[in-house]
């Protein structure tokens, strides 16, 4: 890349603020994506590399070519400092191109300007649409939930859940632990919208600033519809925000009864570890995971203390009162498994697709009772009537 002997020789550029037809401007931004081919020349027949790609600031993401560029490249994740960049139009949008004369070297992630959320316009969930960034965000967190995904060769925890404010709700996913709990209120600056299964979610990583609000700033938000779906098509679609499904109970999963949580993170913890903040003593909690057949398919049914205890019947100070009297958690699981296989449960909450299949994480959870069909009465009673 080519050293720039100064820096200050044309003001700063936000990328939001190009448009096609500006004098060559200075720009600062991250390489989002980037690639390499070859083209030849019109005027001179010899082949010539070009990188071609995105770069954002925060504020808004362009596209940039890159003429003759270095042989080694450039990565993504790498924040550019280009000085006497081209501002073309692509599509009815501006364009950057590196020529000759731009001067290029990279920045340090400091030197890329924090986004103030007074600069960003203030946004309803409602109407994100990929591939919209630099706004900002002002709402409540409805659920969230950690989840180990693998990229490429590594194993990253990632938070998702929901957000939500006067105008609806739409899922999201963090690649940072903000700490997000249901029910705080937050701002959010430095997100971005990318589509996933065909519907937009909202995308936070470490670009991305929250601060938290006063509840009384998010509008409360209205009631969407709730679908009753079938458990065969709620997979087919890959879950859902808010959905209702039924089921018969066939099996409980592990771990179900009481489960300790690290009390600094909230994970639980396997065998008294937490695989962030190691040995400890945690904190006792209440959970059952079932699995929910209705003929068409099979979910996981992972059900919060408070509706535990109340499908269970008990409290978990009552659970744990059991395990002082018999500290087998076995026999726990073993008198839920008797209690609540067989039961047939309306539900009614998220739904996710993952690897591991179909999952629910309910808001509510109902036994329904079904009435008794005469028909089968009046079977009964003349299959008595032969025997006899």
């Amino acid at each position: 890349m080519t050293a720039m002997d100064s820096s200050g020789e044309l003001p700063e550029v936000r990328l939001k603020d190009l448009r096609a037809g500006l004098p060559p401007v200075h720009v600062l931004g991250r390489v989002v994506t980037v690639s390499r081919k070859e083209i030849t020349g019109k005027s001179d027949g010899r082949r010539h590399a070009v990188l071609s790609g995105l770069l954002s600031d925060g504020t808004a993401t362009v596209r940039f070519t890159w003429w003759d560029p270095p042989a080694e490249g450039v990565d993504r994740g790498t924040v550019l400092r280009a000085v006497n960049a081209q501002v073309r139009e692509f599509r009815e949008r501006p364009e950057l191109s590196f020529g000759w004369s731009t001067r290029i070297q990279p920045a340090s992630d400091l030197e890329l300007p924090a986004l103030r959320a007074d600069d960003l316009p203030l946004r309803g969930v409602a109407d994100l649409h990929p591939p919209a960034e630099g706004f900002r965000l002002e709402v409540r967190v409805v659920d969230v939930m950690e989840r180990t995904v693998t990229v490429g060769q590594e194993r990253r925890v990632v938070h998702s859940g929901r957000l939500a404010d006067g105008t609806g709700s739409i899922p999201f996913t963090s690649w940072i632990d903000f700490r997000l709990k249901p029910g705080n209120t937050v701002r959010i600056v430095g997100g971005y919208v990318r589509s996933f299964r065909g519907a937009p979610e909202v995308t936070l990583d470490e670009r991305s600033h929250l601060e938290g609000i006063a509840p009384d700033l998010v509008p409360p938000t209205p009631a969407p519809a709730t679908p009753r779906l079938s458990l065969g098509e709620l997979e087919s679609r890959g879950g859902g925000p808010e959905v209702e499904v039924g089921g018969l109970v066939v099996a409980l999963g592990s771990p179900s009864g009481v489960v300790h949580l690290c009390p600094t993170c909230g994970r639980v913890l396997q065998e008294g570890i937490c695989r962030h903040h190691g040995a400890l003593e945690g904190v006792p909690d209440l959970r059952i995971r079932l699995h929910l057949d209705d003929g068409t398919g099979v979910a996981t049914v992972n059900l919060s203390r408070n509706l535990a205890e109340k499908l269970a019947g008990r409290t978990l100070d009552q659970f744990l009162d059991r395990l002082k009297r018999q500290p087998d958690p076995s026999l726990n699981e073993q008198q839920l498994r008797q209690q609540l296989v067989g039961r047939r449960l309306r539900v009614r909450g998220r739904a996710r697709v993952d690897e591991f299949g179909l999952a629910l994480y309910p808001s509510a959870c109902d036994e329904v009772t079904v009435p008794p069909d005469p028909a089968v009465d009046l079977l009964a009673a003349r299959l008595t009537e032969r025997v006899g």
